[in-house]
């Protein structure tokens, strides 16, 4: 009775985070310029526009390519998800250090906006399809669009970055946060042959309720060989049910045998994750250890 309980206020209290969040609005100011626009001695820059396929979504993406030349194998890349806003985080000393240790490729997948975040549009792409119904933050045209948007990522915007660098795609790895970390698992459920290491901060896993926690209990260890997965949380009080939510998820990989691996951050709630995992991603695929 006592588990059973303790399972309930855990997913009531899971649920209204989750709303939280999907409803919250954050505080967004105009970006400025990022380090493509001002320039390194490490690294060059590419950008390129896309569009959805319905015309109503409008991206950009910058590729960060090491100066000199690359191995015959190619380098490792890592894809970032909410790409304006992982832009602005990079550094001429971030860049100097990974350049320094394995110099993989940055490929930054943004909206054309000059804001952080399109909200409504990352909401539309980075969220699967949710079986609950009657709910506003459920309705299709506010989310479920992950597979339509993944076509593109994998069937478009990663060629572009492919022709204007060398990339090994035996070291592709994909972050993402939030939302966009709820399309970083959804991708390892639905596509994990298409990159290697996978990285997901403070997942929003109470889309959908417990869908994913449903889906990881389908999941085939043979499908997912040779793939890792990594979740990242803060341990701040607001961050509770998901901590429960990422060990309930963690707990039903291992029984899999799947490699998955959970880091979780002291002192931070859901916002300040952004940065911390993804500067320490970022260091992860070039070799190199430490935040900066």
């Amino acid at each position: 009775m006592k588990r059973h309980l303790r399972r309930l206020l855990s997913s009531v209290l899971l649920f209204i985070t989750t709303i939280g969040l999907c409803q919250a609005q954050p505080v967004l100011k105009p970006l400025g310029p990022n380090i493509a626009d001002t320039g390194s001695a490490w690294y060059h820059f590419r950008s390129a526009t896309f569009d959805s396929a319905d015309k109503q979504r409008h991206y950009k993406v910058w590729v960060a390519i090491p100066n000199g030349a690359a191995p015959q194998a190619g380098r490792p890349a890592l894809v970032m998800l909410d790409g304006n806003a992982a832009m602005s985080k990079l550094s001429e000393a971030l860049l100097g250090r990974i350049a320094k240790a394995k110099a993989p490729v940055l490929v930054a997948v943004g909206y054309q906006t000059a804001l952080p975040f399109d909200v409504s549009s990352r909401t539309r792409d980075y969220t699967p399809v949710a079986p609950v119904s009657g709910h506003a933050i459920y309705k299709e045209d506010q989310g479920g669009g992950s597979a339509v948007f993944r076509h593109l990522l994998l069937e478009s915007i990663l060629p572009w970055a492919e022709s204007q660098a060398r990339i090994n795609r035996n070291e592709l790895s994909l972050w993402g946060h939030s939302y966009g970390g709820l399309f970083v698992l959804d991708t390892f459920y639905s596509a994990p042959e298409r990159f290697r290491n996978y990285y997901a901060a403070s997942a929003s896993l109470g889309w959908g309720k417990d869908v994913m926690l449903t889906r990881a209990r389908a999941l085939s260890h043979t499908a997912l060989a040779g793939k890792q997965l990594q979740l990242d949380e803060g341990d701040d009080q607001s961050t509770m049910p998901a901590q429960d939510y990422n060990a309930q998820l963690v707990e039903i990989l291992k029984q899999k045998g799947i490699d998955v691996n959970y880091r979780v951050y002291p002192g931070l709630g859901h916002g300040p994750m952004f940065d911390a995992s993804l500067l320490e991603t970022i260091n992860a695929v070039a070799g190199v250890a430490g935040v900066g």
